[in-house]
C-alpha cells in the first residue's frame, strides 16, 4: 500500500509541477486572444493568412520565432488565428515557430551548444514551421479552413455595406464594452475548450513520467552506446519543456556524450510536441491535423538529427564552458520572463477551474444516467 500512495503523491506532483510551467502562458494567452479578437479584423486576417502563399507561411513563422510562449501557451493563440480565418497553413507554422525559436532560447543555445549546433538549430527551426505548413495546406482538406470562419466570411458577405468593410465607426460600441466582449470570449469560450483539453494531456502526461520517470530516461540518454533519436522523440513527447528550459538540459545530455543530432532532434520535437497540445489540436482542430504535424515535426526532426550526426558534425565536440557562456546565459536570463511561484499557482488554480467548468456538464450528464441505471436496475 505504501509504493501505490507514493506514485499517487509522484502522480499529483507531476501534474501540479506541469499544470505550473504551462498555466501562466495559458492565461496570457487568453487575455492577448480576447484583445486580438476585439482589435483584429477578420477580413484584415483572411486577407493575411488566409490563404496558401508561402509569405503567409513566412509570416507566421517569423510571428512565432518572436514570441517566448510555451507549446501550450501558444495553443489559443493558434487557434484563435484559425477561428478568425487563417488557414490550416500559416496556423501550423505559427504553431510549431513559437515553442522552438525565440531570441532567449538562440542566445542561451549560443552559449551552451556552441555557434555551429546553433546554425543548424535556427536554420531548422525556420525551415520546419514552413514545410508542416506547405504540408498542411495540401493535405488539410476540410480542415484548411475553420468552419466557424466560413460561417464568419458569409456573414459578413450578407451584412449591410458599412459592416462589411469593417467599419466599427458605424456600429459606435464604446471600447470598454468591446474589450469586455473579446475578454468574455476568451474565457467562456476559447479558454473552457482548451483548458478542458490541457488538463487531460497533463494527466496523461504525469500518468507517463509517474510509471517512466524522467531520471530513468536521461540516465539511459546519456550512456553513449544506448543513444537513439527515436528515444530523445519520446523523450520529448513526454516530457513538458518550455521556452529556454529546454537548451540546459539538452546541453548536460551533449556533455555526457550524447551525439549532436540528438541535440537537435529534442530541440525541434521537444518543445514543438507534448501531450497536452497534441490532445488539444486533436480535439479542437482534428485528427488530420494532429497526425499531420505530430508526424512532420518527428520524421523531419530525427532526419535533420540524423544528417548532423553523420554529415554535418561528425567527431563534434561540446564545447559548453561555463565561464565563457556565463555572459550569454545572462543576458538570455534577462530576455526571459521570470514569473512568481505564487502567480504560477494563481494562473494554476485558474485553469484547473476553467477545466471543471468545461468538463462539469458531461460529468453531470454521465452522474445522471448512471443514477437512473441504478435506479432501474
Amino acid at each position: 500500500m505504501l509504493w501505490i500512495k507514493l506514485m499517487i503523491k509522484d502522480f499529483l506532483l507531476s501534474c501540479w509541477q506541469l499544470l505550473n510551467i504551462s498555466s501562466f502562458w495559458l492565461v496570457v494567452s487568453f487575455f492577448l486572444c480576447g484583445l486580438l479578437h476585439v482589435v483584429l479584423r477578420p477580413e484584415f486576417l483572411q486577407q493575411s493568412l488566409g490563404n496558401t502563399k508561402l509569405s503567409s507561411l513566412v509570416k507566421a513563422t517569423i510571428s512565432g520565432m518572436l514570441l517566448p510562449i510555451c507549446s501550450c501557451g501558444v495553443v489559443p493563440l493558434a487557434l484563435s488565428l484559425y477561428y478568425s480565418g487563417a488557414y490550416l497553413g500559416p496556423t501550423l507554422a505559427f504553431l510549431v515557430a513559437t515553442p522552438i525559436i525565440n531570441p532567449a532560447a538562440v542566445l542561451l543555445a549560443l552559449a551552451l551548444l556552441g555557434p555551429k549546433l546553433t546554425v543548424i538549430y535556427v536554420i531548422t527551426g525556420f525551415m520546419l514551421p514552413m514545410i508542416i505548413g506547405v504540408i498542411g495546406n495540401k493535405l488539410g482538406k476540410n480542415e484548411l479552413v475553420s468552419p466557424m470562419a466560413v460561417a464568419m466570411a458569409e456573414a459578413m458577405k450578407n451584412a449591410p455595406a458599412g459592416a462589411e468593410t469593417g467599419d466599427f465607426a458605424a456600429v459606435k460600441t464604446p471600447w470598454p464594452n468591446k474589450i469586455y466582449s473579446g475578454l468574455d470570449w476568451a474565457v467562456r469560450s476559447l479558454g473552457l475548450q482548451v483548458s478542458r483539453y490541457v488538463l487531460v494531456g497533463i494527466l496523461f502526461a504525469a500518468f507517463l513520467l509517474t510509471i517512466i520517470p524522467v531520471a530513468f530516461i536521461q540516465d539511459y540518454l546519456s550512456s553513449p552506446a544506448l543513444i537513439s533519436l527515436f528515444g530523445i522523440v519520446i523523450l520529448g513527447t513526454v516530457m513538458y519543456v518550455c521556452a529556454v528550459g529546454h537548451i540546459p538540459f539538452i546541453a548536460a545530455i551533449v556533455a555526457a556524450g550524447a551525439a549532436p543530432g540528438v541535440a537537435i532532434t529534442f530541440l525541434l520535437s521537444g518543445v514543438a510536441t507534448n501531450l497536452p497540445e497534441l490532445f488539444s489540436i486533436y480535439k479542437l482542430i482534428g485528427k488530420r491535423t494532429v497526425v499531420i504535424y505530430t508526424l512532420t515535426v518527428v520524421v523531419f526532426a530525427i532526419i535533420v538529427g540524423y544528417f548532423t550526426n553523420f554529415l554535418l558534425l561528425p567527431g563534434f565536440t561540446p564545447v559548453f564552458d561555463l565561464s565563457r557562456a556565463q555572459t550569454s546565459i545572462d543576458l538570455a536570463n534577462k530576455m526571459s520572463l521570470a514569473v512568481p511561484a505564487w502567480v504560477e499557482y494563481v494562473c494554476s488554480l485558474i485553469i484547473i477551474a476553467m477545466g471543471i467548468t468545461a468538463w462539469w456538464p458531461v460529468c453531470r450528464k454521465w452522474f445522471s444516467k448512471f443514477g437512473q441505471e441504478a435506479a432501474s436496475a
